[in-house]
């Protein structure tokens, strides 16, 4: 008799025990609240306090990613607008950012194509010409701020130099790049000679774009009120805006798109 009731009483020890620490566990996270949200929690949220949106919002404002497919990239999204540079590229995209199907973002070139997609949870596909149906990519850790570096008028007029013969090398004849620049303006006009470039070049690779190119006979990069790209007379006119930073220019595809038109 005694053997049961001693028995007995070690399986109440037990329940009360379990007792105290579930109401040790709910008074800790009700102690860790937020001001002003309800201290009744879900044992789920106790077990797995960090929800999708919860790791979207502690992902690094500046960080490298890898594809599934190897192409890694850097997404800087401490800027006004988030920025997008392919490791092994001397373009960096400006993107804008939409809402998308199912609240997905959107990232979008100057041109209008869909660049990145990002998933409420937090998840990327980025979507390249080699990957039109869209790749995965993965978080690869932190890195630098991408920002443009000041370029002095030697180095100015040697991107400049650079840019005209890479072109002239793909048309097969001249095409010389002259810019109207100053001293705020040096660094944008530097980089907006190398992505201008980079479209004529990607653009005179088809036989097609051959002979578009063809209609190219100068480039010459100015200054304005905002970002443009004109082809008139067989000059084409690229326009960039200072004050604007890297959003000031604009992207190889419009270069190729204005050039082709």
């Amino acid at each position: 008799m005694n053997r049961g009731m001693s028995i007995s009483g070690k399986r109440r020890a037990a329940v009360w025990a379990a007792g105290v620490l579930v109401l040790g566990l709910w008074a800790t996270g009700a102690e860790a609240q937020e001001p002003g949200r309800s201290p009744f929690r879900s044992l789920g949220d106790m077990l797995f306090p960090q929800s999708p949106d919860a790791s979207r919002a502690t992902a690094p404002a500046v960080a490298r990613y890898v594809s599934e497919t190897g192409e890694a990239f850097v997404l800087d999204r401490s800027s006004a607008k988030p920025l997008l540079r392919f490791e092994g590229s001397n373009e960096v995209w400006v993107l804008d950012p939409q809402t998308g199907a199912r609240g997905d973002t959107l990232y979008k070139t100057d041109a209008g194509r869909v660049l990145l997609r990002g998933t409420k949870a937090g998840g990327l596909t980025i979507f390249t010409h080699q990957r039109r149906e869209g790749a995965a990519a993965a978080l690869a850790g932190e890195t630098r701020p991408i920002r443009l570096s000041p370029v002095s008028p030697k180095a100015l007029y040697q991107r400049l130099f650079g840019a005209s013969n890479a072109v002239s090398r793909a048309a097969r004849r001249q095409v010389p790049f002259q810019a109207e620049a100053t001293p705020a303006s040096s660094a944008l006009i530097a980089d907006a000679a190398v992505v201008t470039a980079d479209g004529l070049i990607r653009m005179g690779a088809t036989a097609a774009g051959r002979s578009q190119l063809d209609r190219v006979q100068k480039v010459f990069i100015t200054e304005g009120p905002r970002p443009g790209v004109i082809l008139r007379k067989g000059v084409l006119i690229v326009v960039v805006a200072p004050l604007l930073g890297l959003g000031g220019r604009p992207s190889s595809e419009r270069v190729a798109s204005a050039a082709s038109h």
